[in-house]
């Protein structure tokens, strides 16, 4: 039998490192595990290719709607919402055609799968019954809803007018990139090693040089762990140093069945051209990126100190949660649709100018605003859910209290002209509704319960308008009826008043908003002229006792004439009586 020589067990054992390291370039070990108990985790949700001045995504799955987000150097985001169907979109010009500046893009395609109406009702009635956890549990259980978000994640580079995406496609400088991409997560794992495969490969595959200590080990200096390590590095204050092109390190745990043994990685900068510059945190076991830093985050950008009191942008934070930024500090809460309810987002933040509960999907409004300086329970809802404005004790459902001004409530029509505002007034300590706009009080009522109407601020009566007329305290109604209120003064003809008597109708009738009470008088729409209002839906009794006055007065002035002409006529009656008689 033939023995092989050196050089041709060498090149056999070469072939094979090569083809061995083909297959762990197209699929990691880590990820295969994962992509066997659910192959469709494994596959990207959407992908890139750049077409002249535009970047797009082609969606791989189906959805309702697709949010692309990018987040550009500067700090900007870009934010755009795509239908069913429609390829998502970013423009590397801005809207005045000029390139968009260098640096690093990261961004997020976040899709909305196809809810069934059916579905979506169940969920609007549920969260109002206040069970929408069960009914979401229930829904995930028998796959009519999916199991977390639909999501990936990514970025691109932008260097002097050049664009690098991992796994670009159409681009002019395609980089030639081996990638496996997750698209629960839509995490792209780094499967390319890109130095000679012969050489880095060979002898792990041959495990020449592989080197087991069955015991402690114990390094007494720095210790230096990649491909570029090279003898007589300067390590500085360096303890251990991870140096090549792709820096990792794996937790892989091997704990039987029952035991914890989810697999971890620290992973320095995406390998693939165009990647992101960050530091990450990487469940392997379950495809997922639960922390990840990118370049350039500030100083501080999180601290724990050591009270446990977390500071965002500060090193020094003074409550449980701090954020200290030099314009607005704010945090979002945004809740997608991707669980079958309806996306809302709000943002909550504070200024010089006030502190603010944003409804960003509302188009921005400001419904809730704090202004500085205000004063302690300018607004303090008690236990009962009573409420306090300027008050920490409500008495009421709802408590207005002040030393220092009027207790008004302010009410102005922005889209019109008017304002007004009502409330207790200062020192007077009146009840007013007052037209801010006209400047005038249209009801008070003062503190002994006097009501005035018409801008009279001193009532004098339980009922006082400003024209004069008023409800005495005895109950009985006074119009008035000062010759300075009157003009056009004239007597009324006899003529005119027994007209207009003639022609008069009294009736009997019920109203019917009370059917059972019976009244005599007359109907607006039919009397006459003399005594009818203007719009003959009501009438004056003072208008219909000056018609029967005068016509009294004129029966009365007959009956005198008369009552004359009869004494006359009996005087002379008995003057004939008597010359008769003798």
């Amino acid at each position: 039998m033939k023995t092989l020589s050196n050089s041709v067990i060498f090149t056999i054992l070469l072939t094979l490192c090569c083809a061995l390291c083909v297959t762990v370039a197209a699929q990691p070990p880590d990820l295969d595990s994962q992509a066997a108990r659910n192959p469709a985790r494994v596959q990207p949700l959407a992908t890139a290719t750049r077409s002249g001045n535009d970047i797009n995504w082609q969606p791989k799955v189906e959805y309702d709607n697709l949010v692309l987000t990018v987040s550009l150097p500067n700090g900007d985001v870009f934010r755009q919402e795509f239908g069913s169907g429609q390829a998502p979109q970013f423009k590397l010009v801005d809207a005045k055609g000029l390139a968009l500046p260098d640096g690093s893009y990261n961004y997020e395609l976040r899709l909305t799968p196809k809810i069934s109406a059916e579905v979506k009702a169940a969920l609007k009635q549920a969260r109002e019954d206040d069970n929408d956890a069960a009914v979401e549990r229930e829904f995930k259980k028998n796959g009519r809803l999916p199991y977390g978000e639909i999501v990936q994640t990514g970025s691109f580079l932008i260097a002097k007018g050049a664009v690098q995406v991992a796994k670009l496609e159409g681009s002019e400088k395609e980089p030639s990139l081996n990638k496996v991409s997750n698209s629960a997560s839509g995490n792209v794992f780094d499967a390319q090693l890109r130095q000679p495969v012969g050489f880095r490969f060979l002898p792990a595959a041959l495990g020449k040089f592989d080197q087991v200590v069955a015991d402690d080990q114990i390094v007494q200096g720095s210790l230096c762990v990649g491909f570029d390590c090279v003898n007589g590095e300067s390590f500085g204050f360096d303890t251990i140093r991870l140096k090549e092109n792709s820096t990792r390190i794996k937790f892989e745990d091997t704990s039987l069945a029952g035991f914890p043994s989810n697999d971890w990685q620290l992973t320095a900068n995406d390998s693939a051209a165009g990647g992101a510059n960050k530091f990450s945190i990487e469940d392997i076991t379950g495809a997922k990126v639960p922390f990840t830093v990118t370049a350039g985050a500030a100083t501080n950008s999180i601290f724990v100190d050591s009270t446990g009191r977390v500071g965002f942008r500060t090193s020094t934070p003074v409550l449980d949660l701090h954020v200290n930024t030099s314009n607005t500090p704010s945090h979002r809460l945004e809740q997608n649709n991707s669980g079958g309810f309806t996306a809302q987002t709000w943002d909550i933040g504070g200024n010089e100018a006030n502190f603010f509960v944003r409804d960003v999907t509302g188009g921005s409004r400001l419904p809730f605003r704090i202004r500085p300086g205000a004063p302690t329970s300018s607004i303090d809802i008690a236990a009962d859910g009573s409420v306090g404005i300027g008050t920490a004790s409500p008495i009421s459902r709802l408590d207005m209290a002040t030393t220092t001004a009027a207790a008004d409530l302010l009410m102005t029509q922005r889209n019109g002209t008017r304002t007004w505002n009502m409330g207790i007034s200062g020192a007077s300590d009146i009840w007013r509704i007052r037209d801010v706009t006209a400047n005038a009080a249209r009801l008070v009522i003062s503190n002994t319960g006097n009501i005035g109407l018409g801008g009279l601020t001193a009532p004098t009566d339980p009922i006082h308008h400003q024209n004069g007329a008023k409800l005495t305290a005895a109950g009985q109604w006074l119009d008035v009826s000062s010759r300075a209120a009157k003009m056009n003064i004239r007597n009324l003809s006899g003529r005119a008043a027994l007209q207009a008597l003639r022609q008069m109708n009294p009736v009997t009738f019920q109203y019917k908003a009370d059917p059972n009470d019976k009244h005599v008088g007359f109907i607006a729409e039919d009397v006459p002229e003399i005594v009818a209002t203007n719009d003959r839906k009501n009438l004056s009794s003072m208008d219909i006792v000056a018609v029967l006055t005068k016509v009294v007065q004129e029966q009365q002035q007959l009956i005198v004439d008369l009552k004359v002409k009869v004494d006359r006529l009996e005087k002379i009656q008995v003057k004939k009586t008597r010359r008769l008689k003798k």
